[in-house]
């Protein structure tokens, strides 16, 4: 998919269905995690990323990073301008379902990510009430449903592969999302008792896992088979073999 054929995304939250219900859900579902999460930079990918409320965050600074000057960084998702692992936590709201290729995007994420780090990321679930939107031709072309839903298990495997811990994952608005949505309206609680699982929006927390020092035990088998058991006639029979072939 080439730039000039993805689809519209959202840069602001009323460009979403609901979009203050939305925001207000994520934030209430994330408050708790934003004491756990230290370091000194924080990168938020996208406007609503950077718009979200993160009280009580262990971090120094906060950055955002998408394609109009309104960011702190202007760039890319795709190709971060960001030296390899030097920030500390990455926040994520309805970035993959725009992306030609999300996957690209994590290995990324992962690139600038300390070990350590925590990803967070939000996103449309597909098997929630929300997907009624796909099949009606009117809404297919709009914001959000315009876009590419991925299935939590399926950004939770991406994130497994890239060698990370999935230490949250939540749904929120059992709602399609289609009318007006109350955060305590009595059929999404019903929903939310009887199919949790079929929340319209998912919410992941990741934690990078320190990498294997596997390294550092290669060089040590290396070094095991260049020393003979007696070093120093070993040193000077290849001193001699040496002079004798010049």
């Amino acid at each position: 998919m080439s730039q000039s054929e993805l689809p519209l995304k959202p840069y602001h939250w009323s460009e979403l269905p609901n979009g203050p219900v939305i925001r207000q859900s994520v934030e209430q579902a994330l408050s708790p995690w934003w004491p756990r999460i230290f370091g000194y930079y924080m990168l938020n990918l996208g406007p609503l990323s950077h718009k979200i409320d993160k009280i009580g965050v262990g971090i120094s600074k906060q950055y955002s990073l998408f394609d109009q000057p309104q960011a702190s960084i202007e760039g890319d998702y795709s190709h971060l301008p960001i030296q390899n692992i030097s920030i500390d936590a990455v926040v994520m709201n309805f970035i993959l379902e725009f992306e030609a290729d999300p996957y690209r995007l994590l290995r990324e994420v992962d690139r600038v990510l300390i070990s350590g780090g925590h990803l967070v990321i939000t996103g449309f679930n597909p098997l929630s009430p929300m997907f009624v939107g796909k099949m009606l031709p009117k809404h297919q072309q709009e914001i959000p449903w315009n876009g590419r839903f991925f299935m939590p298990s399926r950004v939770k495997d991406w994130l497994g592969l890239l060698g990370y811990q999935v230490v949250a994952d939540e749904r929120l608005l059992h709602h399609h999302l289609l009318t007006e949505a109350k955060i305590n309206n009595i059929w999404s609680h019903a929903l939310k008792s009887w199919l949790p699982s079929i929340g319209s929006i998912y919410v992941l927390v990741a934690k990078k896992l320190e990498t294997p020092l596997t390294p550092i035990q290669a060089r040590r088998k290396v070094k095991q088979r260049n020393w003979s058991t007696a070093p120093s006639a070993g040193r000077a029979g290849h001193a001699s073999n040496t002079h004798h072939s010049k």
